[in-house]
């Protein structure tokens, strides 16, 4: 049997995120995950700004820019031809820890998550973890590697997705809610150059979702229903293609690039869950173990970036670690974190609906509300503040009435109070 102060099991966002945070305090950090090496899968590729102080200070910031991270500067919601709605401005944003977005693929992300790790942290890719060990009382005192290997911790973090195996042994629950829709994604490689924003087309057919990376790449999101490609030949895909742009005029620059991209394309689910509790003595969630967000307001892995750092600010606070140190910590960041991802929720679900909803009464409402935020100079920008990861200010039942143009808002033309 070994020991460790911490093991983290899951090498996604949420669990690097976790051994940069916690090993940067010092401790011994054992991170654990079952794939041998890094996949090429498309999903959180964009930073917001309230993640980029967070990331500089673990050095995460330094290695993606030496990357070639791009800085996106708004994220727009646009008519079919190109016409923007909804311009989310992030230059309007405080400049102190950067005012912009940051998109990188996700393999790139996550090699910069590993060579920012500390000399504490030891990462063993290729591990399986079998099973959680707990003491008499029921408490979470580390784990079992499927090689036999007994590892005793102070802290156990799951962090090892959705379908996390320890969140079931530890007895914790979540109720995944499904979206009605799929996103297929594409990476475009060859394609006309892009605005350098976030740009999120609300068509007939849904939502189209499109974004610059590095090298000269485009990442583009597209709703399906859930079959509709399934099993599709090249000659469905090109009519799929073909009648994207139909519905979607301002794409057709991207159109051959699309033709060569979708054989190689990947159908993701959607879906949105946070868990009634995030911690068990002994053990917490992090990232999607514990919660997750329809992509379309890209909160997923700000939301796991921002639980590694409030776990490791309240971890740091134990001096030694104790049992009751840890576990005392552990319910201070089961309660901030739970109130935090509930407005996230909230936040991504509504943009969600405003977009991907295809119900006459949700294209009605979605559109009104994407009119009237973007006429509207305060509500926009607490809309922006509040997806930027800057601060919680919740809107109101009446600033949602001004939001789908119900009432008049004398302040439209305002910043925040706050601001």
């Amino acid at each position: 049997m070994s020991g460790t102060d911490v093991v983290v099991c899951g090498a996604g966002v949420g669990g690097l995120a976790t051994a940069c945070a916690l090993g940067g305090l010092g401790l011994r950090v054992l991170l654990v995950d079952k794939q041998p090496e890094i996949r090429p899968v498309a999903k959180g590729e964009v930073f917001q700004p309230g993640s980029l102080p967070v990331l500089r200070a673990w050095g995460v910031a330094g290695h993606l820019e030496t990357a070639g991270a791009l800085r996106l500067d708004r994220l727009v919601a646009r008519d079919p031809d190109g016409t923007a709605r909804m311009t989310l401005d992030y230059g309007l944003l405080p400049a102190g820890g950067g005012n912009w977005l940051l998109a990188h693929d996700y393999p790139a992300i996550l090699r910069a998550f590993t060579d920012a790790l500390p000399p504490s942290a030891e990462l063993r890719r290729g591990t399986v973890v079998d099973d959680l060990l707990g003491a008499a009382d029921g408490r979470v005192t580390g784990v079992r590697l499927r090689d036999g290997e007994e590892v005793k911790a102070a802290l156990v973090v799951a962090a090892d997705g959705i379908s996390s195996r320890l969140r079931r042994a530890a007895g914790l629950d979540v109720e995944r809610l499904e979206y009605p829709h799929r996103l297929v994604a594409m990476e475009l490689t060859d394609a006309p150059d892009v605005d350098p924003d976030f740009s999120a087309y609300v068509t007939p057919r849904g939502l189209r979702l499109r974004y610059a990376l590095p090298g000269g790449r485009v990442r583009l999101y597209a709703q399906v229903a859930p079959d509709e490609l399934r099993g599709a030949d090249e000659s469905r895909l090109a009519s799929w293609v073909a009648g994207l742009v139909r519905d979607t005029p301002a794409l057709a620059p991207l159109q051959e690039a699309m033709r060569a991209a979708v054989p190689r394309r990947q159908t993701l689910p959607v879906a949105r869950a946070l868990a009634p509790q995030l911690t068990v003595p002994g053990l917490a969630l992090v990232g999607d173990s514990g919660h997750v967000v329809h992509p379309m307001a890209a909160q997923g892995m700000n939301s796991a970036v921002a639980d590694a750092h409030c776990l490791a600010e309240l971890v740091g606070r134990c001096g030694e670690l104790t049992a009751a140190a840890v576990d005392h910590a552990l319910l201070g960041y089961g309660r901030r974190r739970h109130a935090d991802l509930t407005l996230v929720g909230r936040t991504s679900h509504n943009a969600a609906r405003m977009v991907t909803d295809l119900s006459w009464a949700g294209r009605l409402l979605g559109q009104r509300a994407l009119r009237h935020t973007g006429a509207n100079a305060r509500i926009r920008y607490t809309v922006m503040h509040n997806m930027a990861g800057l601060g919680a200010h919740p809107l109101t039942p009446l600033d949602r009435l001004h939001q789908i143009g119900l009432l008049p808002d004398p302040r439209a033309r305002q910043q925040p109070a706050w601001a």
